[in-house]
C-alpha cells in the first residue's frame, strides 16, 4: 500500500462495511418478502409519514401553555422557576381546549403560523397506556402502568412499538410496512427510510429500513470508489470478487442476489435524489434541517423510485433538560419550528403538502414541578401533527389542569395521559391507507382504545 492505515481510516472503512451489511440485509428482507407479495399499484395516491423523534423527553408543557388567567396562574405556581412569562406566549386562533385558552412557546413562530393557517394541530397529554385508565383507578392504586415508565430506553421503545406491556422486536411503522410495502412498484427498496440509523419504529417482520445520508445524493456508498485510495480499491475489488461468483448453493445465490440488488438500489436512489427537485425553500444549516431537506428530496423522487407509500424517521435529540430548561429550550425550539416550516413549504412547492403528514414523538413528557434547576422524567406530553391533510388550527385530546395534585397528577406533576399513543398512531395509520380490519396487525392493543368499526377516527385530527 502507498500509505499507512491509520486508526481513523480503519474506522471509516469498518463503518462502510457495517453500512453495507445493513443495506444488504434490508434488500435481502425485501427480496424474500417480494416472493410472496404482488404489487398492488394505486396510481397517483402517494402518501408518506414523517416521524420526528424529540429524543430525551421534551418538556412539552412549555411548548403548549395555558394563556387564560386561571390556567396560567395554575401553570406558573406549579412550574415556578420553569414558567415562561405570560406576555411572551404566542397566541393561537381557536386555541381553546377543555375550558382553557392555550398559547405556545415564544420561539415557535413558524409553528404559530402553520397552526393559524390550518396546517398544524396539537394533540394534548398523549402517552403510553396499557389500557384506558381512570383517575379513580389512580386514586385507588389499581392502575396498570407501562413497564419502565420513567426509563428513556423503555419509553422510546414503547413509543416506537406502541406495545407498553411487552417488549417487542418490531415497531408499528415496520408492521405497517409489512402490510403496505407491496403497493410500491420497486419491491427491492424498503418503503421505510431513516436518517437516524436503525430504529425500532421502522422494524417489521419482513420490512426493514433504508438508511439515507443527509449529504450529497442521500445514498450511502457501499464500495467507496470516491475515496480513490488503496484500501478503498482493495475492499471494492474483494467485495466485487466475492459477490460476482456464480454460487451453486441456492442460499448463497439468493444472498449474493440480495447484495448485488442493494448496490443497484443505492445507485438508483443516488440517481433519483440527485435529479430531484431544486427547492426555492431555504432550509437551515443545522443537522436537523439538512435531514429534513433530504426527506424533501427523497419525497420529490418518489415517483422515479416507484414509491406509493413511505415512512421517514428523523431524530432531533438533546431534550433531556434536568437543568437550564428555559435556556436550553430557547436554543432548540427555533430549530424545530423553522425546520418543520421549511419541510411543509418544500412540500407545497411540489404540490405534495396534502400527501405528507409529519408528526412528533418523544420518550415522555416531563415533571411539571422543578427539581431546582430543571424538570425530570414524566409521562403525558403534547405533540404536533403537520400537513395539508391535517384538520389543523385545533388542539385535540384533553389539555389537563396543571395545578399540583390535580386528579391526573401521579406525583410531582407527572400526568396520567388522557390519549393513548395507540389512538394517536391509529389516526395516522388509517390516513396512510391501512384498512380498519388491518389496524390490529399494526397496533395490537388498539381494540382497548378504539372500535375499528367506528365511523370516525380515533382522535379526529386527520381529514
Amino acid at each position: 500500500m502507498s500509505k499507512t492505515l491509520s486508526r481513523r481510516d480503519f474506522l471509516k472503512q469498518s463503518a462502510k462495511f457495517g453500512v453495507a451489511s445493513t443495506v444488504m440485509m434490508s434488500s435481502l428482507a425485501s427480496f424474500c418478502s417480494a416472493a410472496n407479495a404482488q404489487p398492488q399499484h394505486q396510481g397517483g395516491d402517494y402518501k408518506a409519514l414523517v416521524c420526528i423523534l424529540l429524543a430525551g423527553g421534551a418538556d412539552s408543557f412549555n411548548l403548549l401553555v395555558p394563556a387564560d388567567n386561571v390556567g396560567y396562574q395554575e401553570y406558573a405556581k406549579t412550574r415556578a422557576d420553569l414558567a415562561l412569562s405570560k406576555s411572551q406566549l404566542l397566541s393561537l386562533n381557536a386555541g381553546e381546549n377543555n375550558g382553557r385558552t392555550l398559547g405556545i412557546h415564544p420561539n415557535l413562530t413558524e409553528v404559530q403560523s402553520l397552526y393559524n393557517t390550518g396546517d398544524l394541530a396539537f394533540l394534548a397529554n398523549v402517552g403510553t397506556l396499557v389500557k384506558p385508565t381512570t383517575t379513580q383507578e389512580l386514586a385507588n392504586n389499581t392502575a396498570v402502568f407501562p413497564y419502565g415508565l420513567h426509563s428513556h430506553s423503555d419509553q422510546i421503545d414503547q413509543w416506537q412499538s406502541s406495545l407498553p406491556d411487552v417488549r417487542s422486536g418490531t415497531g408499528w411503522g415496520g408492521r405497517l410496512a409489512d402490510i403496505m410495502h407491496s403497493q410500491n412498484a420497486d419491491q427491492t427498496l424498503s418503503m421505510n427510510m431513516t436518517l437516524a440509523g436503525n430504529n425500532l419504529f421502522q422494524s417489521g417482520v419482513t420490512a426493514s429500513q433504508y438508511q439515507l445520508d443527509a449529504r450529497g445524493s442521500g445514498a450511502i456508498d457501499l464500495l467507496s470508489y470516491e475515496d480513490g485510495d488503496d484500501l478503498s480499491r482493495l475492499s471494492s475489488n474483494a467485495i466485487q470478487s466475492m459477490y460476482g461468483d456464480n454460487y451453486q448453493n441456492i442460499f448463497r445465490r439468493a444472498y449474493v442476489k440480495a447484495f448485488n440488488s442493494s448496490i443497484s438500489a443505492n445507485a438508483k436512489v443516488s440517481q433519483a435524489i440527485g435529479a430531484s427537485a431544486a427547492f426555492g425553500t431555504q432550509f437551515g444549516e443545522d443537522e436537523f434541517s439538512r435531514e429534513l431537506l433530504m426527506v424533501a428530496r427523497a419525497i420529490s423522487a418518489a415517483n422515479t423510485l416507484g414509491m406509493k407509500r413511505q415512512t421517514f424517521f428523523i431524530e432531533y435529540g438533546g431534550w433531556d433538560h434536568h437543568d437550564d430548561v428555559l435556556k436550553n429550550m430557547a436554543k432548540m425550539v427555533p430549530v424545530l419550528s423553522k425546520g418543520m416550516a421549511s419541510l411543509h413549504s418544500a412540500m407545497t412547492e411540489i404540490g405534495m403538502e396534502n400527501n405528507v403528514t409529519t408528526f412528533t414523538a418523544s420518550d415522555f413528557g416531563r415533571t411539571l414541578t422543578s427539581n431546582g434547576k430543571g424538570s425530570d422524567h414524566g409521562w403525558g406530553g403534547n405533540h404536533m401533527i403537520m400537513g395539508g391533510a391535517v384538520k389543523g388550527g385545533k388542539v385535540y385530546g384533553q389539555y389537563p389542569s396543571l395545578a399540583i395534585n390535580n386528579p391526573l397528577d401521579t406525583g410531582r406533576g407527572v400526568l396520567l395521559p388522557t390519549t393513548s399513543t395507540d389512538s394517536y398512531f391509529a389516526e395516522l395509520a388509517l390516513w396512510l391507507g391501512v384498512k380498519p380490519e388491518q389496524l390490529g396487525s399494526v397496533l395490537p392493543n388498539i381494540s382497548r382504545f378504539y372500535d375499528s368499526g367506528s365511523a370516525g377516527g380515533p382522535v379526529g385530527f386527520m381529514g
